[in-house]
């Protein structure tokens, strides 16, 4: 089964709420630990409709599968050509190539908006995701050590960063 990308629009923010959510709630892919509201998630397909977009992966029944955006890495005017990725796939589709194609997809859009490099903040032990980013060319440039806490247990954050 195909999918397709495009820019997020605020009909998918029920669909990439629900995504996301499960994660917010289920897993520490995410260090959020309260789930976005049907309003919250608009207002993030909003923030991500420019320069930091958000992009959306269709299968070939119109469902949404999976989504991806860029942000800002830091608010300080210094990093403004540096942006964070985050890719999040349906657990149904995992595994068949919805998150590589979000990802480079993100990779070629950071490099159309003029950016230089993108960063990956991925929790510590998630290999898939930090399997994505190096076959997408991401390197491992760090480790910040305990950084988060969730589910009851300290987190690492792997950094992976692409030049552009």
């Amino acid at each position: 089964m195909g999918i397709t990308l495009r820019p997020a629009e605020r009909r998918d923010a029920e669909a990439t709420r629900t995504i996301y959510n499960l994660e917010v709630e289920t897993a520490t892919v995410t260090f959020d630990l309260v789930p976005r509201s049907l309003e919250e998630q608009v207002a993030w397909i909003d923030e991500h409709s420019g320069g930091h977009p958000a992009v959306v992966a269709e299968d070939d029944g119109g469902e949404v599968v999976g989504f991806g955006s860029l942000s800002p890495y830091r608010p300080r005017p210094a990093y403004s050509t540096t942006v964070e990725d985050s890719v999040y796939v349906r657990r149904d589709r995992r595994g068949q190539g919805v998150g590589r194609a979000i990802l480079e997809e993100l990779v070629r859009l950071a490099g159309a908006h003029g950016f230089h490099t993108v960063m990956a903040r991925i929790v510590g032990g998630h290999e898939a995701s930090i399997a994505l980013h190096r076959a997408c060319g991401f390197d491992l440039v760090g480790v910040e050590r305990e950084v988060g806490r969730k589910q009851g247990r300290w987190l690492d954050v792997a950094v992976m960063q692409r030049m552009l």
